[in-house]
Parts: structure tokens; C-alpha cells; sequence
């Protein structure tokens, strides 16, 4: 039977075992993500993309059906955007709580600015674009 103490328990141990993962394998270090993004050391990289194949390989052993997403004119710009501030702050929105919880504590103006950026997405959509949000719920 699921409760709902058992599933919160699933989930913090889950989240406890990747955040492990991603801080040991170095996508919580900014240096190796900026000697990725680089192309200096391909071993980052090549995690990543062999991270790929391991969830596509097990979403086509489970039959994970995905609803065809539609593009819209904010994809682009979005994604920009997204890589651009990867690239920059050294971690995609989850790690920097991996680097505050490693102790590099300036990962906290990092957390800000998404929540920040979130909140003039939404608020700039509502106004000026008007675009579908689709499966990302902006």
C-alpha cells in the first residue's frame, strides 16, 4: 500500500541518492562544467550523453508514450536563454541546491536569480507574449 509517508520517503531518498550522484560525478562543480561547455575534458560530456541513452533506452522499455509537445516562438529564445545561464552560473536550476548543499554558499544568488527570472517570465507572458505554456507551466 502507498502512503503518503512512503512515497515522501522514496522521494527524499531518491532526491538524497542524486543529488550524491550529480556532486561526485562533478556537475555540481563549476570548473568542470565550464571545462564541458569548453570542450576541454569530454568525460562530463559524455556522462551526460550516456545519461541520455540510459532513460531513453528505459522509456522504451517501459513504453513511455510522450505527447507530441507543439513549438512555439518562445522555445528558442527560451532555450538561449536556459543554456546561456547554465553555462554562466555553472549548473542547470537543480544545481545550484546540489552546490549550496555541497557548502559553495554563492550557488544562493544563483537560486535567486532563477526564482527571480521565473517570476519575470511568467509575469512578462501574461502581458506582452501570451504564449501557450504547454507541458512547461511557466
Amino acid at each position: 500500500m502507498r502512503t503518503r509517508g512512503a512515497i515522501l520517503l522514496a522521494n527524499i531518498i531518491t532526491g538524497l541518492t542524486l543529488g550524491y550522484t550529480v556532486a561526485n560525478i562533478g556537475f555540481g562543480d563549476y570548473t568542470e562544467l565550464n571545462r564541458m561547455f569548453t570542450f576541454q575534458d569530454l568525460r562530463m560530456l559524455l556522462s551526460f550523453a550516456g545519461a541520455v541513452v540510459i532513460i531513453v533506452c528505459a522509456f522504451a522499455l517501459l513504453r513511455v508514450r510522450r505527447t507530441p509537445g507543439r513549438i512555439h516562438g518562445g522555445v528558442i529564445p527560451g532555450a538561449v536563454m536556459f543554456g546561456t545561464g547554465w553555462a554562466i552560473s555553472g549548473g542547470c536550476p537543480a544545481i545550484p541546491i546540489v552546490q549550496v548543499a555541497s557548502g559553495y554558499l554563492p550557488a544562493l544568488i544563483t537560486i535567486v536569480g532563477v526564482t527571480v527570472g521565473i517570476r519575470l517570465c511568467r509575469w512578462a507572458n501574461a502581458r506582452y507574449f501570451h504564449l501557450d505554456r504547454g507541458s512547461c507551466g511557466l
